[in-house]
């Protein structure tokens, strides 16, 4: 072994030193070779050639072009090593799927968006760019070099009265796993047709159809800057429908619930149409899918919930739930900071308009959940809220429960 490395150890187990990645020092799991002849792991060398680097880490040589051969040998062998030490506790590498070629890239976006092409040519090639883009970040970025974003708009806004709305919904599909730029999303939301088209996809049969539509909707949202084409987007009601209608009847799909929320997050940032979503039933939906959701998710619902309750109509929807407030009590210091700063910011607006709710508040033990949270580490913004509804509730509790409380301005909900 060459007395500049030292040994690896794997469960008690040295590591071949020439099973190694000479960057990382780890053991390699996707070895490939480059020009100069000499191996290594896959992402080190590439790690290495995205800071700018231009030679061979080892052989301080320059490298001719940045080709990366899979080395299948040496893999398979660090596999039977793996293997044969199975009983160390060492488990065996995956075999890496192979990252997609730019030129057979450029040959299925070519397929793809080739309006004479027959439809069976272009939805292979959609599909067959779908699975690479879902393979690996990779190959979303390979992808990306070739324009596709361009290519994949004009394809899912063609005209579908001429047949071609499978090809649209496929094009949607890889849309949606790429990040778009302020002027791709300025250039969606602006035209009425499109956004309109986008509206009735979420009502589609396809559930991917209809998720996908969503989270393109949320991506344009969030990527515009100018607050009146976003008035435009959520001026469409069918939107605030279709998206609360995802919540609602699809629960049971992972993603289709952290696209929802997300979607109607976007949606409700803009106060003018917040009592479009009250009324498309997202009161009562963000309250029912509630529990089912992770911590991302659940923060955003909450913060969702704190946005809506500061209109009269959104008040009013989820005091007549009779889940809201004990929920809202009980997320206190149960999720995150960030959610309990958005529960207590939600009891705050619900209690300050309705007497019914600080009962409930009441009963559901809200007087020890704020006491901890003022006392607890907790974000300042959460500890003002707290502190301002002790204060509201204070005839609700016996006169030696608390003490004044100075009186705090609430807080701006903090972006996702």
């Amino acid at each position: 072994m060459p007395g500049s490395i030292e040994p690896l150890d794997l469960c008690n187990v040295q590591v071949p030193y020439y099973f190694r990645c000479p960057i990382s020092l780890e053991l390699m799991r996707d070895p490939v070779t480059v020009s100069t002849g000499q191996t290594y792991d896959r992402t080190s060398i590439e790690s290495w050639a995205a800071t700018g680097n231009t030679t061979c880490p080892v052989t301080r040589a320059p490298l001719s072009d940045f080709t990366l051969i899979p080395n299948h040998t040496l893999r398979r062998l660090i596999q039977d090593w793996c293997v044969a030490n199975r009983a160390f506790g060492i488990e065996r590498i995956p075999t890496p799927k192979q990252p997609a070629e730019p030129g057979m890239v450029r040959s299925l976006l070519n397929q793809a968006s080739t309006v004479s092409n027959p439809f069976s040519v272009r939805h292979s090639a959609l599909v067959r760019l779908k699975g690479l883009a879902r393979e690996s970040e990779k190959n979303r970025s390979v992808i990306c070099s070739h324009e596709a974003r361009e290519i994949l708009m004009r394809i899912l806004f063609s005209d579908v009265s001429s047949g071609s709305s499978e090809l649209s919904q496929e094009a949607l599909a890889v849309l949606v796993m790429f990040q778009l730029t302020e002027s791709e999303c300025t250039g969606i939301g602006s035209d009425s047709n499109r956004v309109v088209y986008l509206s009735e996809l979420l009502f589609h049969s396809s559930i991917e159809v209809r998720v996908n539509s969503a989270s393109l909707i949320e991506t344009v949202l969030a990527g515009m800057r100018s607050s009146d084409l976003r008035a435009e987007i959520c001026n469409v009601d069918e939107i605030f429908a279709g998206v609360t209608d995802i919540l609602k009847n699809l629960s049971s799909y992972p993603r289709a619930l952290r696209i929802g929320v997300r979607a109607l997050f976007a949606l409700c940032l803009l106060k003018r149409t917040r009592h479009k979503a009250v009324q498309a039933g997202a009161a009562e939906t963000l309250i029912d899918r509630l529990t089912d959701l992770d911590k991302c998710d659940a923060e955003r619902a909450l913060a969702t919930i704190e946005l809506l309750c500061r209109i009269p109509s959104g008040c009013s929807a989820f005091a007549s739930h009779a889940l809201t407030v004990p929920l809202l009590v009980k997320t206190i210091l149960r999720i995150s900071d960030r959610a309990t700063e958005y529960a207590a910011g939600a009891l705050m607006a619900l209690c300050s308009e309705s007497e019914q709710s600080q009962k409930d508040a009441v009963s559901a033990g809200v007087l020890t959940q704020l006491l901890l949270l003022v006392q607890s580490d907790c974000t300042d913004r959460a500890k003002r809220k707290a502190q301002m509804l002790l204060k509201l509730l204070r005839d609700s509790w016996p006169e030696d429960s608390i003490g004044n409380s100075d009186d705090f301005a609430c807080s701006e909900i903090v972006p996702f």
